[in-house]
């Protein structure tokens, strides 16, 4: 698969990825666990978050590195994205789909 073959590409799919990860864990493993008394979905969901949010950290600075990004400028807003719901699906939109589509031409 191309998307596969850049940085951005694998950083886009993480993005992707850890973004679906954090909606699960926050709608609905932890209310799960909270009101329901259901502790089996956050302890299956909450690792699997953990390794895509570590992946996600350490392929947007290995992105920035290669791609020569400002700190100031594009790399903060990316990390900041993995901490915010939804976050990651604008960074995708808005900072990574661009750069890859200018590099796929």
């Amino acid at each position: 698969m191309k998307l596969f073959n850049t940085h951005i590409g694998r950083l886009r799919v993480i993005a992707i990825l850890e973004g679906i990860s954090l909606l699960v864990l926050v709608f609905i493993s932890v209310p799960l666990k909270r009101i329901y008394g259901i502790p089996e979905v956050s302890s299956i969901i909450g690792p699997i978050h953990g390794i895509l949010f570590l992946l996600f950290v350490f392929n947007t600075i290995t992105a920035g590195v290669e791609y020569k990004w400002k700190f100031k400028e594009t790399t903060w807003k990316v990390l900041l994205a993995c901490i915010i719901p939804f976050g990651t699906f604008y960074i995708d939109y808005k900072i990574l789909k661009p750069i890859y589509e200018e590099e796929s031409k």
